[in-house]
């Protein structure tokens, strides 16, 4: 909140124009506060709340995604999981890497201004244990759209500005497009600042018949805002473990299939720590949630 001090200058004796009768009267000024209130659900707070990153909630997401199971050193694995998660005994060094083809919509129609609502991304979910329930830890997520990576840093996903690419469906058929059927192939890629990081393809078999599995375990993130003042930079503003609340979350059209992956070392990046040691099911489907509200654990 803002407080502006206005001058507004006036006349006595009802006098509007100050000519004339009082055009030789000192002019007079009285002081009027206005408290301006900017607006917005992210920076920028703005005068409108228009110019705000992220808009408030609710969210609702549709998109296409070409994912791959893998394996990896349950050591590396272990290495991305916070303070208060645990490696999953069961399932130790297994990660999905997820490839998405999104679109965005608030409460106002925003599908209809594609190049708000339309982004690309590429993250990887961990196998963990949060107090002895499986679930799934987001270590690291690329983006390419600066109003998606708003809305991901409020809910704890760790975004960074990235390039994704997957091979898209298109409903007339021809050479150009593959269409879900036994032996249709998928490939998909991320990078970042110019650099590969990952590539995936996928040969579709089958249809999923129960994609259940799929959405089975939660998601958990990291809430992090450090605090910028010399002796604190070790004791951030917020630091909690959240866990997603995707509200009405469904998949659609799933195949699976095999599926091969290749991580490639890149400057300031730890994502080829976790370099695939084999793969596993490849699947290719859409989905779509929303999105109100994460719980804190703990």
């Amino acid at each position: 909140m803002s407080i502006q001090a206005i001058l507004v200058r006036y006349t006595p004796m009802g006098d509007e124009s100050g000519s004339r009768k009082h055009s030789r009267m000192p002019a007079h000024f009285r002081i009027r506060l206005e408290v301006s209130m900017l607006k917005g659900y992210t920076v920028p707070l703005s005068p409108k709340g228009e110019a705000n990153g992220a808009m408030a909630p609710p969210w609702h997401y549709a998109g296409d995604v070409v994912g791959v199971e893998f394996w990896t050193d349950p050591a590396a694995a272990e290495a991305t999981l916070p303070e208060g998660l645990s490696p999953d005994p069961e399932t130790s060094g297994r990660v999905v890497a997820y490839f998405f083809d999104w679109q965005f919509n608030g409460e106002n129609d925003e599908y209809l201004d594609p190049v708000y609502s339309q982004y690309r991304e590429f993250f990887v979910l961990v196998d963990a244990h949060y107090d002895g329930q499986p679930v799934s830890w987001c270590p690291y997520i690329y983006v390419d759209n600066h109003h998606a990576l708003a809305r991901g840093l409020v809910q704890g996903f760790p975004k960074k500005i990235g390039q994704v690419h997957q091979t898209r469906v298109f409903a007339s058929p021809g050479k150009a497009s593959p269409t879900p059927a036994p032996g249709a192939r998928f490939g998909a890629s991320v990078s970042c600042d110019e650099r590969t990081l990952a590539q995936a393809r996928v040969t579709l078999e089958k249809p999923l018949e129960d994609p259940s599995p799929l959405l089975s375990r939660a998601t958990i993130n990291l809430r992090h805002f450090p605090t910028l003042e010399v002796g604190k930079y070790d004791k951030p503003a917020v630091h909690e473990l959240v866990r997603m609340d995707y509200g009405d979350q469904q998949l659609a059209e799933v195949w699976i299939g095999s599926s091969e992956i290749e991580f490639y070392p890149a400057p300031r990046e730890e994502l080829a720590d976790l370099r695939p040691v084999r793969s596993g099911m490849g699947f290719r489907g859409s989905m779509s949630y929303n999105v109100t509200q994460v719980f804190p654990l703990g």
